[in-house]
């Protein structure tokens, strides 16, 4: 469904050290992405497929810390990243990054809102 927080990034400016922080303060299963400077972060359970296995788990993603993602950053489902930037614009915010392919896993852009804070959007690829 449209809207919903499916996920979350932390940004880094050690990876190694980030990792061993998480992990162990919390926990945190975190594995490399393949071809990517980016982590994966499992935080709750989760089926072979790394998809969430219990309802209201989110998991996120490490990477370094660069614009855009400098502090925190959740990212909202939506059919159309293209479509819902123009809708931020329309109501005072302003894009970061325009829609942008992942692979072929999907979309996402980010933008910041009217407070100032910067949140992602993801667009998930159609199935073959």
């Amino acid at each position: 469904m449209s809207g919903r927080v499916v996920h979350f990034e932390m940004p880094y400016d050690d990876k190694d050290r980030a990792t061993a922080f998480y992990r162990g303060a919390f926990g945190w299963r975190v594995e490399e992405m393949p071809g990517f400077d980016y982590s994966f972060v499992t935080t709750g359970p989760a089926g072979s497929d790394g998809a969430a296995s219990e309802p209201g788990y989110i998991g996120g993603g490490m990477t370094p810390r660069e614009d855009p993602v400098t502090g925190p950053v959740i990212t909202i489902d939506t059919d159309d990243v293209t479509a819902a930037l123009e809708r931020v614009v329309e109501l005072g915010g302003s894009v970061v990054q325009e829609r942008t392919p992942v692979g072929d896993m999907g979309f996402t852009g980010y933008f910041r809102d009217t407070e100032g804070t910067v949140v992602g959007l993801w667009e998930s690829a159609p199935p073959a």
